[in-house]
């Protein structure tokens, strides 16, 4: 196998066979094909394409680069969500400790931020000491004890997959739906998972924008799922606008615990319960979906998810107090507010201009190994469809220094596009399909 030669393969459109696929995965495993190489191999891919047997190659050989977790001697279903990624999205957050105070386990194994998303375990690295990298005898004694566990992939779970995470994040080659169908897949399925959620965002700020190539998405991973014995559920969820108010990890990190409070902004309850319920369903089949969410509606009012949630930060090496305090998070030194210059109709917020924004204020990568600053970020104040007047705010720039706010303010203000009454509204439903796998 000469790695140029599978390159140039793929630069060509040829479907590899099987064999010389794996061949050169495994090089790049064991380190005889350099980063440089796999970047363009990886540039070829999203260009050109992959076939199911590519990706079905991609999703077998990251689960062989390491090991599978046996869970099977937990007293109870294990089921987990994974999202492609979207602005505003801390929902992870909320839901992991929102199942298993509902009785399910949860390993939850996650990624960083990737392209203009933040990622779930940023936002848990936001808590100060919450450690996301643990063994798995530790993951799992967290997982045992509390009911979920939230960590990064280990150099042991799927290391290939890994690799090609951060690569592709600092490439330009994150939105391949057979790469992102390999990677989420590769993962969870590494879980020993019952039952699997998948939350594919659709808009402008996701990844995959158009419905049709998402719907191709989930259904693809669905698909992998299914054939592997995992019971598997997609959704398809607004990615038009943010998700909540908050846009920056450490902001969203108090978002998401104001919302375990029973506070926080109606549509991410809405998204969590909507979640919660599928994944209580995965876990038994005979449950309705009026029960279901009954469940789910009384274990976030009730404080159990949020005392779930504060054993968790505790089990992982956080400051508990933090479930008490959000406010103990870091937090940036300058806020400036962006308000209305006329009166008007706000008509779109631009989930991908904040995305990028908080990236240009630090609280994003640029390069792989980068640090990101849990402290900056954005508050949106205004949904699309909102009437607003002269000088109402419209949101908040969070920036560790003058200039950097008054580079947030412009991103905020491009990001909230004013209309008069009258004018068309972009706002997808926040929940828009469903894929489970069945036959129609």
């Amino acid at each position: 196998m000469i790695p140029a030669r599978v390159i140039e393969a793929k630069r060509d459109g040829e479907a590899l066979e099987p064999s010389l696929l794996e061949d050169f995965l495994n090089a790049y495993v064991r380190g005889e094909v350099p980063d440089y190489q796999m970047a363009a191999f990886l540039m070829a891919a999203y260009l050109r394409g992959l076939d199911d047997d590519e990706t079905e190659v991609f999703v077998q050989c990251m689960l062989d680069s390491g090991p599978t977790l046996d869970l099977s001697h937990l007293p109870g279903p294990r089921v987990d969500k994974h999202s492609t990624g979207g602005v505003g999205d801390k929902v992870s957050l909320v839901l992991a400790p929102l199942a298993a105070a509902c009785g399910l386990f949860v390993p939850m194994i996650s990624g960083r931020g990737l392209g203009h998303t933040g990622g779930t375990l940023d936002k848990l690295e936001a808590i100060p000491g919450f450690q996301t990298e643990l063994s798995l005898a530790r993951f799992k004694k967290v997982l045992e004890d509390v009911g979920c566990a939230m960590i990064g992939q280990t150099t042991e779970i799927a290391p290939l997959d890994r690799r090609l995470y951060a690569l592709r994040d600092v490439t330009g080659t994150v939105s391949s739906v057979p790469l992102i169908a390999a990677s989420i897949m590769s993962k969870k399925l590494a879980e020993g998972l019952d039952g699997l959620l998948l939350d594919v965002k659709v808009g402008s700020g996701a990844f995959i924008p158009e419905e049709e190539h998402a719907t191709d998405l989930a259904q693809k991973m669905v698909k992998i799922g299914q054939t592997r014995g995992v019971s598997t559920v997609a959704l398809l969820t607004a990615m038009d606008r943010p998700l909540g108010r908050a846009i920056g990890v450490g902001l969203e990190t108090v978002e998401a615990i104001r919302c375990l409070q029973g506070d926080g902004p109606a549509d991410l309850r809405e998204l969590v319960l909507v979640q919660a319920t599928e994944m209580l369903r995965l876990a038994d089949g005979d449950e309705t979906e009026h029960t279901a969410r009954e469940r789910a509606a009384a274990a976030l009012s009730s404080g159990l998810a949020l005392e779930r949630f504060a054993r968790l930060v505790e089990a992982q090496g956080g400051d508990p107090e933090v479930v008490n305090d959000p406010e103990r998070l870091a937090t940036a030194p300058v806020r400036e507010t962006v308000s209305a210059t006329a009166d008007g109709v706000v008509v779109e917020v631009q989930p991908r201009v904040l995305g990028e924004g908080v990236i240009a204020l630090g609280g994003g990568r640029v390069l792989m190994h980068q640090p990101v600053d849990p402290g900056v970020g954005f508050e949106i104040y205004v949904s699309p469809g909102d009437a607003v007047t002269r000088g109402e705010p419209l949101g908040v720039v969070h920036a560790r220094n003058p200039e950097d706010a008054r580079l947030g303010a412009d991103v905020l203000g491009r990001a909230v596009r004013l209309g008069r009454p009258g004018d068309p509204v972009v706002r997808r439903p926040l929940v828009s399909g469903r894929v489970d796998g069945a036959v129609r």
